[in-house]
C-alpha cells in the first residue's frame, strides 16, 4: 500500500461514524447471507407451533410473526438479501452506464456532449418515480427487470459527475502526451482518465446504494417490486403499514432495520469523501 493510499486508510479511520457504518453493514450483510443458519424458521411457511395469526415479540419469536404466521425475524433477514442485492445490482448497472456515458461526453466535448448532456436534461425533467413505475408495468415484476429498470433510471448523476471529472482531467500533461503518441479515445478514457477520477466514483457508489434500496422499497410499497412470498424490507414495511393498528412491531422492527441500513450506509459514503478529499491532503 503506498503512502497516499495509508493516509486515505487512516483519514477513514479515524471517522467514527463511517466505521461504525462499516462494522453495522458487515453485520447486517452477514446476517442477510446467514438467514438460512441464523434462524430456524423458513421465510414463507408459519410456526407450526403457533398456526396462522400474528403474535407480539417472544423469546421463540424474536420480532414477532405476521398475519400469516410467518417469522418475522426470519423475513427481515431474506428481505435484507433482496434489498441489498437490489441496491448493488442496480448501483452496478447505473454505474457502468453512468461511467461510460459521462466519460465519452465529457472528453469528446463540443457538439457531442452539447447533445448527450441535452439528453440527460430530458431525463432529467421526466418524473422519476413515475418513469421506474411506467418501466416496471411494462416490463414485468421479475427481481431481475427490477435491477435493471432502477438502475437505468440512476445513472444520470453519476454521469454529470464523471463528465466534470473527464472536463478537468482531460487538460491536464499526462493526457495530452497520450494524445500525441496516437492512443485511440477510448483507450485514453480508459486507461488515462477513469483512474484518476475513482475517488469521486467510489463516494457517488456508496451514496447511490442507500438511495437505490429507498427507491425498491418506495416502488414495493406501491405494489410493484417484490411480490409475495418473496420478501424485501419495503415489502414487509407495505404490509406492515396495513396493519400497524392492530399489529405496530410489523412495521417497527422492518422500518428500523431500513434505516439502520440506509445510515450505515449514508455515514459510510460520508466517510469516503472526507478521507478522499484532496483538501484534507492540503490541510494536512
Amino acid at each position: 500500500m503506498n503512502p497516499e493510499s495509508k493516509e486515505v486508510l487512516h483519514r477513514f479511520l479515524r471517522n467514527r461514524l463511517a466505521c461504525m457504518g462499516v462494522i453495522l453493514m458487515i453485520v447486517l450483510a452477514g446476517f442477510s447471507l446467514l438467514a438460512p443458519v441464523a434462524t430456524p424458521y423458513t421465510y414463507d411457511e408459519p410456526d407450526p407451533l403457533l398456526g396462522i395469526g400474528a403474535t407480539p415479540p417472544s423469546a421463540r419469536h424474536w420480532f414477532g410473526t405476521d398475519v400469516l404466521g410467518r417469522d418475522l425475524f426470519t423475513r427481515v433477514l431474506y428481505g435484507g438479501r433482496t434489498s441489498l442485492m437490489v441496491g448493488i445490482c442496480a448501483t452496478a448497472v447505473s454505474l457502468v452506464i453512468g461511467v461510460t456515458y459521462g466519460s465519452v461526453s465529457g472528453y469528446c466535448g463540443a457538439r457531442t456532449d452539447t447533445i448527450m448532456m441535452r439528453i440527460v436534461d430530458i431525463l432529467y425533467a421526466l418524473p422519476f418515480t413515475i418513469f421506474v413505475i411506467i418501466l416496471t408495468v411494462v416490463f414485468g415484476r421479475n427481481i431481475f427487470l427490477l435491477f435493471a429498470v432502477i438502475g437505468a433510471v440512476e445513472w444520470l448523476t453519476m454521469a454529470r459527475i464523471i463528465r466534470g471529472q473527464v472536463l478537468a482531467i482531460r487538460q491536464q500533461e499526462f493526457v495530452q502526451a497520450a494524445v500525441v503518441l496516437g492512443y485511440s479515445k477510448a483507450r485514453i478514457i480508459f486507461r488515462h482518465i477513469l483512474p484518476n477520477a475513482l475517488g469521486p466514483i467510489i463516494v457517488y457508489t456508496t451514496l447511490t446504494i442507500p438511495q437505490v434500496i429507498l427507491l425498491e422499497s418506495f416502488i414495493s410499497f406501491l405494489g410493484l417490486g417484490v411480490q409475495l412470498p418473496q420478501s424485501s424490507w419495503g415489502l414487509l414495511i407495505k404490509t406492515g403499514a396495513e396493519s400497524m393498528e392492530s399489529y405496530p412491531w410489523l412495521l417497527i422492527y422492518p422500518g428500523a432495520v431500513l434505516s439502520l441500513a440506509l445510515f450505515a450506509l449514508n455515514f459510510v459514503g460520508d466517510g469516503l469523501r472526507d478521507a478522499l478529499d484532496p483538501r484534507h491532503t492540503r490541510r494536512a
